[in-house]
């Protein structure tokens, strides 16, 4: 008797693409997001010559990549003044000298997160998904188990659920927290906290704000 074919039957037949893990997931993305980057890179850095239109596509690159208004104003003033200063005339030649400007931003002493000097904030910024609320919870608990006195200040009024999220986070590490409702304005939450910290001599004040879209 002739098996009768349909989609079901060809479902069944062909094993199911494995589920990819979380660490899988996140190789892929990153390395999707650095070849998009340099494919970026290579069409700036082919242009005939360095001019305004150069300068302007490599910061709009930079800051689409996330390095920050600040670092790329910077990184951009720096390459300008070792292309007068070493005479460059083709866009190619600025490659390294960007590469190692990025990361000579990147670098830091070893003290540059010592809170041990006085009181200081922190705020968690960045695009949705990528860790914030986890990773301000978790240091809240190491700071706390460090002997500091630690407040936590709940910015994040856009995304639901947030502050609820949060407070696990504060429970666990046995820290207080500063909230608002949902939809309030951030910017008073952090002065709200900011207050709170300076009258009850926080050691620390960790800010967990809303995270934005990657094309926003």
């Amino acid at each position: 008797m002739e098996e009768e074919y349909t989609e079901e039957t060809k479902e069944e037949k062909e094993p199911k693409e494995k589920k990819k893990g979380f660490f899988q997931r996140l190789f892929a993305g990153l390395t999707k997001t650095r070849d998009s980057l340099n494919a970026d890179m290579d069409g700036v850095f082919s242009y005939a010559r360095i001019d305004d239109d150069f300068y302007e596509d490599l910061e709009e690159i930079l800051i689409m990549a996330d390095i920050g208004v600040q670092a790329t104003s910077e990184i951009l003033d720096n390459l300008r003044a070792q292309v007068k200063q070493q005479h460059i005339k083709r866009p190619s030649e600025c490659r390294e000298l960007l590469v190692q400007d990025i990361r000579d931003q990147m670098t830091v002493d070893e003290n540059a997160y010592d809170f041990e000097k006085g009181p200081s904030i922190v705020m968690f910024i960045g695009v949705n998904g990528v860790g914030k609320t986890t990773s301000l919870g978790k240091l809240a608990g190491r700071y706390k188990e460090e002997g500091k006195k630690v407040l936590i200040a709940a910015a994040d009024t856009f995304r639901a659920a947030a502050t609820e999220q949060l407070q696990v986070w504060a429970d666990r590490a046995g820290v207080e927290m500063i909230s608002a409702k949902e939809g309030a304005d951030p910017g008073s939450v952090v002065f709200d906290a900011v207050k709170a910290a300076k009258a009850r001599h926080i050691d620390l004040l960790l800010i967990d704000t809303a995270g934005r879209l990657h094309n926003k």
